[in-house]
């Protein structure tokens, strides 16, 4: 069907909520009034209002590739204001514990890198690669020098007050400021974790937050990443997806503070 997508020249433009997974969608559907269901090719969209201010709650299924095109989709379709990726991620940080949040200052690839020149039968040292940043789209990211840095999606200021403001309705664990790793890979090697950590900064990972925010960026949409640990193998906690119903609610409040503080843009980005 064709949706109730928004004009980009309406008085208010929605704010877009995404999450790859029903356990990180269910509660933000929930919460919306009037809800519509939107399907888009092989995506889904719920469109409604939040306290009077449009919603979007888009689910972007798992995955880099996935979360790209799902932004990409939302972007075109319904001409947000901003774009919040917000779900579960698993601990870099050993101080951070499960049903922590982590509000992204920054968001990173830790998906691209030029691996170190090794001969056959040396191994693979992961202290050896070099990050690429693929936005530097002159040359060959793995042969220029210049394209060796992690390239860093900052969290939008207005987006990361907000979060400030609701950080006090977040009862379940504690709120931080941090950066978020993505990746189409499941790290589970304590010593590459570690790595990533010191040498990034990264307080937790997912797959899906970097590429949604490097399609923003281009596409001049403010965004930020919102992630609860539902694990965190640095310090043994295991798996909990029950951390991904609070931290919706966390979102939400955070998409009130936004929307009443008039940082909901109202022309087209």
């Amino acid at each position: 069907p064709a949706g109730n997508t928004a004009s980009p020249d309406t008085a208010e433009r929605p704010i877009v909520i995404q999450g790859a997974m029903p356990v990180e969608t269910e509660t933000l559907v929930a919460a919306l009034d009037h809800p519509e269901e939107v399907h888009v090719q092989g995506w889904t969209f719920w469109s409604g209002t939040v306290a009077g201010h449009p919603v979007v709650v888009s689910r972007s299924l798992k995955g880099m590739t996935n979360a790209a095109a799902a932004t990409a989709l939302a972007i075109e379709r319904f001409h947000p204001a901003a774009i919040i990726n917000q779900g579960t991620a698993g601990g870099h940080d050993p101080a951070l514990h499960t049903a922590d949040i982590v509000v992204g200052t920054t968001v990173v690839n830790i998906g691209a890198f030029k691996t170190g020149a090794r001969a056959e039968g040396a191994g693979t040292d992961f202290a050896t690669w070099y990050p690429m940043d693929l936005l530097r789209t002159e040359g060959s990211a793995g042969q220029d020098p210049s394209a060796w840095v992690m390239h860093k999606f900052p969290g939008d200021a207005g987006l990361l007050a907000a979060a400030a403001a609701a950080k006090a309705s977040y009862t379940a664990g504690h709120v931080v400021e941090g950066v978020i790793g993505s990746s189409d890979v499941w790290n589970s090697e304590l010593d590459r974790i570690a790595r990533m950590h010191t040498a990034f900064g990264t307080s937790a990972e997912e797959m899906e937050a970097a590429s949604a925010a490097q399609v923003a960026e281009l596409s001049h949409v403010p965004f930020l990443a919102v992630r609860v640990l539902s694990n965190n193998i640095t310090n043994g906690e295991p798996y909990n997806t029950t951390v991904a119903g609070p931290c919706q609610q966390y979102v939400l409040a955070l998409v009130r503070a936004y929307a009443e503080h008039g940082q909901v843009g109202t022309t087209k980005r």
